[in-house]
């Protein structure tokens, strides 16, 4: 049941809040009742349970792992884990939260504060899962570690002018499989064995459909949930409701209304159940949303990381962004650029082998004047951008962009390739960011700030740490997607996250 006015298109109908009253003596009740089995959810609901509630946990697909288990692996963890102390790399609680502080949007720092100084914490909590992190660090700069390496810098730590404020430290936690797919399974497959371990009942091919409020729906308590698998339904009574049901980049009426861009043609980064339905269910019962507007687009032109020395311009044949910046800061500012147009320029000496065709080869050039000409810049613009980087970066310097050092070198080698990072040319890959306000417990908020008693948000379907493109970090989903899940599910079963 959904509530819909009739020029409300079906992917923005909000469900209809149910009273409480189809709750009966006979009904099924759960301490905590979890929706959605990813990362956040299976976390959510092991902390529960372990806290000593009854849980239960509803999956619409037919096995657990959600987007989650789509991922390469990366856990955005610092201030000074297991592996950055075995591979020599000095980080502090302080200096974690300094950098999420500086490259976060609309930083809240009672989040970043509570998740740098859990984050040691939580590196041990995924390891006694079953596995553990490889103690090595992998120095070039890539999308993922091609091997099992376990750290490696994923955001953009060492890029100005985060450099200069905050000391930089690699955060990338990987779990240890080769490649840059499905590295998050071994974890979903170890939390599934905890979770049932911990006797959390889980229901998968079911889904929630409505939220069951005692009293106004503007104003009350979440007391349970409606539920549907095939042609059944019913309704579930609950002590508390945690909903970690994705993020909506698999439905186009959400994806238009906030993120429009995410409709060009890339690949969309998400499961068949991204639809936006946790998200929905929330503002239901008015739970405010924030940085919903805020995609994750990426079409990342390295490895080979000798690229990053190169030039990347816009039409105008401009400069615009440190090419060594992390791929999807690069890809928010070209999102910027007049018709979203730009372009790589690298000399032969830099362009290597092509490992990553996302981003097509346009052309070679014999020189400067003629890629000018080719790509229709205006007389002398292109030609002036790449004498002044050559004579900059003869020097070691890039005054106009601060680019790091270690990928400053004059693109002289002749001839020159173009390659072509404009939207609807490169393969671009996307996903949604925004989501449900919560406070630090997870407890989603109403748009005058108070509570919604009775529920809760983690993972993709809520907003926390990641905020945008351009300040985000590899591992930050899966990073605070897990542990903003477990403090969720402990305040949902009435536990403080300190008192354990």
């Amino acid at each position: 049941m959904a509530s819909a006015t009739p020029n409300t298109p079906a992917g923005l109908a909000l469900p209809d809040v149910l009273p409480a009253s189809v709750l009966t003596e006979g009904t099924e009740h759960f301490d905590v009742v979890v929706v959605g089995f990813g990362i956040a959810g299976g976390c959510a609901a092991l902390e529960a349970a372990r806290a000593g509630a009854r849980v239960l946990l509803l999956e619409r697909a037919a096995v657990h792992g959600g987007t989650s288990s789509m991922s390469g692996g990366h856990f955005y963890l610092g201030g000074g884990t297991a592996v950055q102390q075995a591979t020599g790399h000095a980080d502090s609680v302080e200096a974690m939260i300094g950098y999420l502080m500086a490259s976060t949007k609309d930083p809240d720092e009672e989040k970043i504060r509570a998740y740098c100084e859990g984050s040691v914490a939580h590196f041990d909590w995924l390891e006694d899962l079953g596995f553990e992190f490889e103690r090595s660090y992998f120095p070039g700069k890539a999308v993922i570690q091609p091997g099992t390496e376990g750290l490696m810098f994923t955001g953009n730590e060492k890029v100005w002018p985060f450099r200069e404020q905050v000391a930089p430290a690699p955060r990338g936690h990987k779990v240890p499989v080769p490649g840059d797919t499905e590295g998050t399974r071994i974890v979903m497959d170890l939390l599934r064995t905890q979770v049932e371990k911990a006797g959390v009942e889980v229901r998968y091919e079911t889904g929630a459909t409505n939220l069951v409020v005692d009293g106004d729906p503007a104003t009350g308590r979440v007391v349970g949930l409606g539920w549907r698998s095939f042609d059944e339904h019913g309704a579930i009574s609950a002590g508390g409701v945690v909903i970690a049901a994705g993020g909506f980049v698999m439905n186009p009426d959400m994806v238009a209304r906030y993120t429009p861009a995410l409709g060009s043609k890339l690949f969309t980064l998400g499961s068949t159940y991204d639809d936006g339905l946790g998200i929905r269910l929330g503002e239901s019962v008015g739970a405010a949303l924030e940085n919903m507007e805020e995609p994750f687009i990426t079409a990342p032109f390295y490895p080979p990381s000798s690229r990053c020395k190169g030039i990347i311009v816009n039409k105008d044949g401009q400069r615009f962004v440190a090419e060594d910046s992390y791929h999807a800061r690069t890809s928010y500012h070209v999102m910027q650029q007049p018709d979203a147009v730009a372009y790589l320029i690298v000399d032969s000496e830099h362009l290597g082998e092509d490992h990553m065709p996302l981003v097509p080869l346009k052309d070679g050039f014999e020189t400067l004047e003629e890629m000018e000409a080719g790509l229709g810049m205006p007389a002398g613009s292109l030609v002036k951008t790449v004498e002044t980087y050559n004579a900059n970066a003869a020097n070691g310097e890039d005054p106009d962009f601060h680019k790091h050092p270690d990928w400053i070198a004059p693109q002289t080698a002749g001839p020159w390739a173009v390659l072509d990072l404009s939207l609807g040319v490169a393969l671009y890959a996307g996903f949604t960011i925004g989501g449900m306000a919560t406070t630090v417990d997870g407890e989603v908020r109403r748009t005058d700030g108070s509570v919604v008693p009775g529920l809760y948000a983690a993972g993709a379907c809520a907003s926390n740490i990641a905020q945008d493109g351009a300040g985000y970090c590899s591992g930050t989903q899966l990073g605070e997607g897990s542990f903003f899940g477990r403090r969720a599910g402990r305040h949902a079963a009435g536990v403080s996250p300190a008192g354990r």
